[in-house]
């Protein structure tokens, strides 16, 4: 008949003495007191290990910190183990590493990669963009939060301070590269599922709005005030650059001397300043060559056509422009970016062919196939629009109609 170990009591372990040598107090089930000659008393559990039969002991925990009825818990527990033949050393240390791992893998760490991963794909405006509001707004709340332990109310609490300011298409953005870093995380197998996936329903959605620009009639007042207006010849030639190319006010301001080629007579902008991350083509016209030619004595020598004022080793700023038109009396009436709609309106009112016209804005086509199909096709027929557009714009500054007042577009 086998050995019957009597169970310790709460008295025989707190009154256990320090000896000259460690010794050991059974419990029974494989839990063991060790008491060692500095008096420190620790529990361990006394195992044989399945499959190599060898006996190991594994440590419980020092006495006040772990009780008797907490280390018997314990000890049940790896007996339950043992009888699934798994070794509760090892599942111990399984159990760290991935409780480690769900430290290691913050919201943080998972965003960090998550953009390394997405800043080849993008433009480089855009790069800046993402990180600085996701920096300013999501990581200093959630950042150091084990990605899966982040649940829709603390991701929704982050970003309702910027809904109830009435910054809804900041909040939308925000949702949506909040669910991006949700997805990295379950593709690359760190969670398995994204908990934030409906948050964008607890937000108003933005309205819709269209960015003041002017009709097609309207376009002499414009080239008139531009024409008097008391700028800088950099900001003029930089405001009369965008409005010809049709460009972004970002892509325009960034525009550097080597992306011009004459003997194409194209300006070749690379992928990582585009906002869609892939390269244009813009084909130049007598006109746009000639602002070039009177910013060579300006900023020929340097490494951008159109140099910051404060810091001429940089580019203008993508707010040089609209700064401009509101100093010139535009404000609500037209911004930088609008003068895109105005060459969008006035080339389809004259009947240009609408994917031509979307291929010279930049608008990418969701089929690439068909997009590498077309920027080569197009290439011939954008040199005819951008001609046609540049002599337009050219005719709208020498006509003189009755009104030519900026107050004539509040009638």
């Amino acid at each position: 008949m086998p050995k019957t170990t009597k169970p310790l009591s709460s008295t025989q372990v707190s009154r256990a003495k320090h000896q000259a040598k460690e010794y050991n107090l059974a419990d029974g089930k494989g839990l063991y007191l060790r008491v060692k000659p500095n008096g420190t008393k620790l529990w361990l559990f006394n195992y044989q290990k399945p499959y190599t039969k060898k006996r190991s002991n594994i440590s419980i925990g020092i006495l006040p910190s772990i009780t008797l009825a907490k280390a018997r818990t314990i000890r049940d527990e790896y007996n339950t183990l043992l009888s699934d033949h798994i070794d509760p050393r090892e599942h111990r240390i399984e159990e760290f590493n991935k409780e480690a791992e769900v430290h290691a893998n913050t919201f943080e760490n998972v965003y960090s990669n998550w953009l390394k991963l997405k800043e080849p794909e993008i433009s480089e405006v855009y790069y800046k963009k993402i990180k600085n509001r996701l920096e300013k707004y999501i990581i200093p709340k959630i950042g150091k939060r084990p990605i899966s332990k982040v649940n829709a109310v603390e991701a929704i609490s982050a970003i309702r301070p910027l809904a109830n300011d009435k910054k809804l298409e900041t909040v939308k953005k925000l949702c949506r590269w909040v669910n991006e870093i949700m997805v990295f995380a379950v593709n690359s197998g760190i969670i398995y599922s994204n908990p934030l996936s409906g948050i964008g329903k607890a937000f108003n959605a933005p309205k819709p709005t269209n960015l003041p620009t002017l009709k097609p009639d309207q376009l002499p007042i414009l080239m008139k005030t531009l024409d008097t207006a008391s700028i800088k010849l950099v900001t003029k030639c930089l405001i009369e650059w965008q409005l010809h190319t049709m460009v972004r006010p970002g892509e325009a301001a960034g525009t550097k001397w080597d992306e011009i080629n004459l003997e194409k007579n194209v300006w070749e902008i690379p992928a990582e300043r585009m906002k869609k991350n892939r390269p244009h083509v813009i084909p130049l016209t007598p006109q746009t060559i000639q602002i070039l030619e009177a910013l060579k004595p300006i900023s020929g020598h340097r490494e951008f056509v159109f140099p910051s004022d404060s810091t001429p080793r940089k580019p203008a700023s993508s707010q040089t422009a609209n700064m401009a038109l509101k100093r010139m009396g535009f404000k609500g009436i037209l911004v930088s970016h609008g003068l895109r709609a105005l060459a969008s309106t006035t080339l389809n009112e004259q009947g240009f062919d609408p994917e031509v016209i979307e291929s010279a804005l930049a608008h990418v086509d969701s089929n690439s196939v068909r997009a590498a199909y077309n920027r080569a096709e197009y290439i011939e027929r954008r040199q005819v629009l951008m001609t046609w557009w540049s002599k337009h714009i050219e005719q709208a500054g020498s006509l003189k109609p009755l009104d030519l007042s900026i107050k004539s577009l509040n009638k």
